[in-house]
């Protein structure tokens, strides 16, 4: 007999769920987030256990990792995309296992992609320079904003990168704002330097593939760009048509329709945020540097929301990105925007 299982993962614990064919349950208890303990309570199913889903949690790596390393065909939930049980009065965290562990049974769980391990750290990687990025935006902002409420006006951001401590003394006098204004253009420059190590690390690994000079050669995808599409993309095959990657990317619209009327609308997160980013600023580089795409933008514009027109050519890129990592090539505007 054929069994299933299932752990509704959270940050110190999970429950483990095992029923078999006839949705009766084999097994059931909390266990704290330990992998030997797991795979001891596991130990006497193994020989029958069929599948094993988890719960796709923010911290899913290591119980993921670790139940593959051991031979495990482990499935990662998609819980956005779980469907919810009605009948039920009272749900729990078992109650939540057993349902995963049903709809496996079944064939019909929505599954994440396992993202490979050996390219995941470098793809996190890049993810905490977006994270840096942005930290790093919001100090400059506030150090411009102190420079203009004591001078009268404001610094680019290269002028920042050449202050020196007596400048810096000359200009406030006052200890106190001093102090402040030292301390976040210290915090500003050592996050530059964050950044670009990050930067030289990721490209060592990746600025060589071929697929990264397709992508390059599109207009408004440079380093950083391309890195970041080809990361978050992964195996390209894992995308059945050009359709479900530019969906993954967000670039779809979400709405449900019935006889021709709309009736509401999916989840319009459904998808993968930083291709989305990516992508849209591909678009806003693209019609700077690209005539021909400058041209079809304000087609667009002319008819449509700048957003929407934006969103438009962003996912002419994002379906032209598909091909150009599956194929290989160079972009051809007529294509794409012909």
């Amino acid at each position: 007999m054929t069994l299933y299982a299932a752990i509704d993962l959270h940050s110190t614990n999970g429950v483990l769920a095992v029923i078999d064919e006839h949705d009766s349950v084999v097994f059931e208890r909390r266990l704290p987030n330990d992998l030997p303990q797991v795979l001891q309570a596991l130990t006497p199913f193994r020989e029958s256990l069929g599948a094993l889903a988890v719960e796709s949690t923010y911290n899913w790596y290591w119980l993921v990792d670790g139940l593959m390393s051991e031979g495990i065909d482990v499935r990662l939930v998609n819980t956005t995309a779980v469907p919810q049980y009605a009948g039920l009065k009272h749900g729990n965290d078992h109650t939540d296992a057993r349902h995963l562990a049903h709809l496996l049974r079944l064939g019909i769980l929505p599954e994440g992609y396992i993202y490979p391990r050996e390219q995941r750290g470098v793809r996190d990687l890049l993810r905490r320079r977006f994270l840096l990025v942005r930290q790093s935006v919001t100090v400059t902002n506030s150090l411009q904003a102190a420079w203009s409420r004591r001078t009268g006006h404001g610094l680019c951001g290269n002028d920042f990168r050449t202050l020196t401590p007596a400048m810096v003394e000359a200009t406030f006098s006052d200890p106190h704002d001093r102090l402040g204004v030292v301390g976040q253009l210290q915090l500003a420059r050592f996050l530059h330097t964050q950044i670009e190590q990050i930067e030289g690390w990721v490209l060592q690994d990746i600025g060589r593939m071929p697929a990264m000079a397709a992508l390059r050669s599109t207009p408004g995808i440079g380093v950083i760009l391309g890195s970041t599409i080809l990361l978050e993309t992964g195996p390209i095959d894992r995308f059945a048509s050009v359709g479900d990657y530019a969906s993954y990317c967000r670039m779809v619209e979400s709405t449900r329709l019935s006889n021709g009327k709309k009736k509401g609308a999916g989840n319009a997160k459904c998808g993968n945020r930083y291709l989305c980013w990516a992508y849209i600023e591909a678009a806003n580089f693209a019609i700077r540097h690209s005539a021909e795409i400058r041209r079809w933008y304000e087609r667009k514009s002319a008819k449509k929301p700048r957003v929407v027109a934006i969103k438009a050519t962003a996912h002419k890129l994002a379906r032209a990105g598909y091909h150009l990592i599956k194929h290989g090539g160079h972009f051809d505007v007529k294509r794409a925007f012909g």
